[in-house]
Parts: C-alpha cells; structure tokens; sequence
C-alpha cells in the first residue's frame, strides 16, 4: 500500500477549474510574455481583489525566483534584507539572495515572526553605529504569510512594523507562498487590502495554492520598482508562455475561488492537530494554518514514516525530531481519516 502525503502542500497538479480552463483555451494562439488578455483580466481581478487599482501587477513562476528577483531589484549593492532568522529566504533558499550579491540580516524570530521592536533596535544600533559606512545597510525587510514556522502575522503586528518602516524608508515586502491558506484561517484578521496599505511589494502565492505553478507579485504603488519586467527578464524569470500564469490567476481570483481554496487544508490540520492533541502528542508551535509541527521520539518518528509521507524539519535533541504534516487544497477527508488513524495507532 503507497503512502500517506503529508508532506507539502505542492504535490497535487492543480485545482479542477483552472484544468478545464486550460483544456478550453488549450489551441489558442497567445501571445508571450504576459501581454496577452487573460494575463491583463486577471491582473484587473487582482488590483479590484487588493482595493488598488494602480497596482503593478506580475507573474511570476516561483517562490524562490520570486523572492530573489524581488529582493534584487529593491535593494542597492551596499543594501541588505532584514528577515527573521527562520525566514525562508534566510533558512530554505540555499543562499539565492546571497547569490544575487545581498545578505540577509537575521533578526530574532519570536514563533516565526520578527516584531516592530527588534527591528527598531536593529536600524538604531546601525544609524548610531560610527564604523556603519563599513556595513551592509539594512535596505528592505523580508516577512511572510504565514511565516515559516506556520503562524500568522496580526494586522496590528504589520502595521507596527510597516510603521517602523516607513518611518525609516524601507520598503516591507512579503512573501506569500501560502497566503490562501492564511486568509482562509478563522483567526486571521489580514486581508488582501490592508496587505495592499501596509506592504510596498507583496506576492500571492500560487505554486502551493491551487496552480499548477505560479506567484502574482503586487506593487501597490505604480512605477514604484522601474522597468521590473526587464528586471524579470534579466533573472530568467519571464515566461515565454506567460499566458499560462494569467489563466491560473484569472480562475484563481473568479468568483472568490482564492478565498476559498485553502479551506479544505485548514479543516483538515485543524483535525490533525485536535488528534495529536488527544493522543499526547507535543506539538512545536501552535500553528492556525495549513501546517502541523510535531514534535516526536525518533522511533516513532520511523514508525510513522512507514506509512506516511512527511518532511523533517529539524532535530529537537539527541532523541527527539520535529516533523512536518502539510495538508493542501486538495487534501481529501478520506487521506485525513486514515492519518489521523494511524496517529493514533503510533502512540507511544
């Protein structure tokens, strides 16, 4: 018998409305690079979902590309990201903006996330620094939604650091790889609107939320990164056949379908961890999303592995492993059924 998939939430192909989209238009002759029309409906659809109409609106393929071609283009050569130290481009992205010449200046991550405090400290410490001219200048800051630890940002912890921000001229950019499954959190109370007033860049994420492939990189403010598309272009990151990322996010954001999308996940981890809980297992973090880390004892961690397919995540001490379970958009009742019965066959 194959294995449960816990593992992410990319595994699946793609969410039934955008196939049938694509089976549709399949033969239509499109012309490249975005500049076709679905690409600019669903540009329009975005803009109207965010309130801002001005926005400058770009697909891109993936997260990681999406992150460095971002990252690059707000930042000078002298300038780095500031990012939780857990934070995904400082943890999970293999040195990519490293690569691209910038470093990632780490702050305390607090279950995932910085605070407007840490970083007020850390843009003091550097303005009353007298050997500063010498060091990488904080020049952005890096969140994302959810973080990388599975928690959830509130709108009064990003209006404390947007403010923190703007009051020293930083662009906020975030990230959000897994933002579907973020707004369709019952505890959230950020949406795409308020995203669009607190952030200077954001991206919607697509790769792990119903398309095939994909992220739609939000600048609120028109013209506010010149000539990114040459920008794009420059990091590999133009799709010949950009058409295929506007149908994605045209269906994506058809009658709410976005904000619906992660629901599915979120039943489903809200079972998972309700079990574990039942069943004494110790979770890491006690996280409201799509994502469950447990932590467990490693010969149960093996146990485990033989009938469920899950990503480590970290070692927690000498005898104890952190692991992930990962539901998705597409994660049925039945798989969750039989996982939360082999769970509760795997007590120690």
């Amino acid at each position: 018998m194959s294995r449960l998939s816990f593992a992410s939430d990319y595994m699946e192909g793609a969410h039934e409305a955008i196939l049938s989209r694509l089976r549709e238009i399949n033969y239509e002759k499109m012309q490249g690079y975005g500049t076709d029309p679905l690409s600019e409906q669903a540009r329009e659809k975005i803009r109207s979902a965010c309130g801002c109409p001005e926005a400058d609106v770009f697909f891109l393929v993936g997260g990681t590309q999406t992150n460095a071609t971002v990252i690059s283009a707000l930042l000078r050569s002298y300038e780095g990201v500031v990012a939780a130290v857990s934070g995904h481009i400082s943890t999970h992205e293999a040195g990519a903006i490293e690569l691209g010449g910038h470093k990632v200046l780490t702050l305390p991550e607090h279950e995932g996330k910085i605070t407007a405090a840490d970083l007020r400290e850390l843009l003091v410490r550097f303005e009353t620094d007298e050997a500063r001219d010498h060091l990488v200048r904080p020049g952005m800051v890096y969140v994302s939604q959810p973080t990388e630890s599975g928690t959830l940002y509130s709108l009064r912890e990003l209006r404390e650091i947007s403010a923190v921000c703007r009051e020293y001229g930083l662009p906020l950019y975030l990230d959000g790889a897994r933002l579907a499954y973020a707004l369709a959190c019952p505890s959230n109370d950020v949406s795409l609107q308020e995203l669009a007033e607190l952030c200077d860049v954001f991206y919607i994420g697509g790769t792990k939320c119903g398309a095939l492939f994909g992220e739609a990189v939000v600048i609120p403010k028109r013209g506010f990164i010149p000539h990114f598309f040459t920008i794009m272009k420059q990091h590999g990151a133009l799709l010949a056949k950009g058409w295929l990322l506007g149908l994605q996010f045209d269906v994506l954001f058809t009658d709410g379908l976005y904000l619906k999308v992660g629901k599915a996940a979120i039943a489903a981890a809200g079972r998972i961890r309700a079990t574990l809980r039942e069943y004494g297992y110790q979770l890491c973090w006690d996280t409201p999303a799509n994502q469950v880390f447990v932590i467990l004892e490693n010969a149960q961690m093996k146990r485990l592995a033989e009938s469920v397919e899950f990503s480590f995540w970290e070692k927690y001490d000498a005898t104890h492993t952190v692991i992930r379970l990962a539901a998705s958009w597409a994660t049925t009742e039945e798989d969750t059924e039989k996982l939360l019965v082999v769970l509760k066959e795997n007590v120690v």
